[in-house]
């Protein structure tokens, strides 16, 4: 087999996301430390990852353990996004694949639902035209909430995926529905949503 022969056939095997730069939200959940092997499994899959971090996902997982993994900067700042001359959240999302945010609490999906833009993450969804997959992580009475139901209602009429939540034994004690999906389960619908866009 001829150098020519042998690229062609690992181009082949090679992943829908290779190459594809992912935006990774990571938000105040108790899950949030599953963003960690999520940028794992992607990068593995050799996708780009551009973590963005929300005040609340840094109670839970560091910047610099995100950018160890991803081999990116961590977005968490809307107010010092570098130096050149466009903002950073709308460079970031003009160059997107897919937005990912995962988990998503139910603050963030009231944000999103409402068009509010109080930090990075809400900024940079309100300016992207990729597609858009949440993975809901939260108490179950919180997803079971009218409001919540109502923001998850209009996201999806505004043509954003979700993933989960997985019904089990949760953070606070409960058992009922708001774990997040498995990352596993998450990364295989990253690979749909990007090999249809």
């Amino acid at each position: 087999m001829c150098n020519g022969e042998l690229s062609d056939l690992v181009g082949s095997m090679s992943s829908p996301i290779t190459g594809k730069r992912i935006v990774l939200g990571i938000t105040g959940s108790i899950a949030a430390y599953k963003a960690a092997d999520l940028v794992s499994q992607l990068r593995k899959l050799e996708a780009e990852v551009h973590p963005v971090l929300t005040a609340g996902g840094a109670k839970f997982i560091t910047a610099l353990t995100l950018q160890t993994l991803a081999r990116q900067p961590v977005a968490d700042d809307l107010w010092s996004e570098g130096n050149g001359w466009q903002p950073g959240h709308i460079e970031l999302a003009d160059h997107a694949d897919l937005l990912v945010v995962a988990p998503a609490t139910a603050n963030v999906l009231a944000q999103c639902a409402q068009g509010l833009a109080p930090d990075y993450l809400s900024s940079l969804y309100l300016v992207a035209r990729c597609p858009v997959l949440m993975a809901p992580a939260m108490n179950g009475k919180m997803w079971a909430h009218p409001a919540t139901v109502a923001n998850v209602a209009t996201l999806r009429g505004r043509g954003v995926d979700f993933i989960g939540p997985e019904a089990g034994m949760l953070a606070c004690g409960y058992e009922g529905e708001g774990r997040l999906w498995p990352v596993e389960g998450i990364v295989e619908r990253i690979k749909t949503l990007v090999a249809q866009s």
